[in-house]
């Protein structure tokens, strides 16, 4: 049974993860937008707005909490659709956003697969 100690850690544990992947993301769209093989797609667009939603979805994928509207913002049945080369760059940016945040192996291939899963409509809220 957890104890009032335990629950808190948690809490702050999910809290500090959900800074980490808001600063990945942060890193990794803005990071897309200057890479030439994705900027076309982010070319004046809304980024904060992406950056929120992309936190929301990857948060709701890692089994945490999920704003419900900016998931709203995303179509309801929302994928990545891209070019094999797209797709590259994406986890590229990714990688090096996830590495440069001090997040280790395991971290890449967690978000990695996110990514290619990212094919398929994202979790609900």
């Amino acid at each position: 049974m957890l104890n009032k100690f335990d629950i808190g850690r948690a809490k702050a544990a999910d809290v500090f993860r959900r800074f980490v992947l808001a600063a990945v993301i942060d890193d990794a769209v803005d990071r897309h937008a200057t890479n030439p093989t994705l900027s076309r797609l982010f070319c004046g667009r809304d980024l904060p707005r992406i950056k929120a939603v992309a936190v929301s979805i990857f948060s709701a994928s890692l089994g945490g909490p999920c704003s419900a509207q900016a998931a709203g913002e995303a179509p309801p049945n929302a994928v990545m659709r891209v070019s094999p080369a797209e797709l590259q760059a994406v986890l590229g940016d990714m990688s090096e956003a996830v590495r440069e945040h001090g997040l280790g192996a395991i971290d890449v291939a967690q978000i990695v697969s996110l990514l290619y899963a990212a094919r398929e409509p994202p979790p609900a809220c």
